[in-house]
């Protein structure tokens, strides 16, 4: 039976409100860094769910000992944000996982041939096979710079059935470069639209989410 590639758009008004104010072109600098914390979030929410490893115990309640679940400390989870646009997810991830190790990678894109050239990889060496990975990445677009990420991690020994990718915006070809190679990987956006333009630019979307995190750009 072949694999297929999970992408969950979770229907939660909370999410939709926030992409709405995301994606106005009137929304100012600070309230989209707002709106990206907000998603980053909400989205992590729904991608942790039967994702963090629990452990059963007891604990001792003011009155009775109490069967209780605590996430495994012992498992390790990392967040993967993708420089720069994925650190206007981050502390919305971070919020949720307090405990995560973070991961820097960055990349750069030539406008030309649309492919990214890596700049800074902070990750480590080798990854703990059991490691939880999330990557925030705001918009899979082309698909250049989450494969790239991807190769990156695999190539350290991540399982892909473990990733997690937490997006804002994301449009067919990513997803479908996404399914080709690692079809077990989940996918938690806020929207799918439908094309790119001829800039590689995901189409309504949401325009450069670096450059409206910190107010760069013209």
């Amino acid at each position: 039976m072949a694999l297929q590639l999970r992408i969950y758009v979770p229907p939660h008004p909370l999410i939709q409100h926030w992409l709405a104010v995301a994606r106005d072109a009137n929304t100012p600098n600070p309230l989209f860094r707002t709106a990206m914390t907000e998603l980053g979030r909400w989205l992590t929410y729904e991608a942790a769910r039967e994702w963090l490893p629990t452990l059963e115990t007891t604990v001792e309640t003011p009155l009775a000992p109490c069967p209780a679940t605590f996430v495994n400390p012992e498992i390790p989870t990392a967040i993967v944000p993708i420089l720069r646009a994925g650190l206007a997810l981050l502390d919305g991830v971070q919020s949720l996982l307090p405990l995560a190790s973070i991961y820097h990678i960055g990349f750069v894109r030539d406008e030309e041939t649309l492919e990214p050239t890596c700049y800074l990889n902070r990750l480590p060496d080798t990854l703990h096979p059991e490691t939880r990975l999330i990557i925030s990445e705001p918009m899979l677009a082309t698909g250049g710079t989450i494969m790239s990420t991807m190769a990156e991690l695999t190539q350290r020994g991540a399982d892909p059935r473990l990733v997690r990718i937490v997006s804002v915006v994301a449009a067919p070809p990513a997803l479908q470069k996404l399914a080709a190679a690692y079809p077990t990987v989940q996918i938690y956006t806020a929207t799918i639209d439908e094309h790119l333009n001829e800039n590689g630019f995901i189409v309504p979307g949401l325009g450069d989410a670096g450059d409206r995190t910190f107010g760069t750009g013209s």
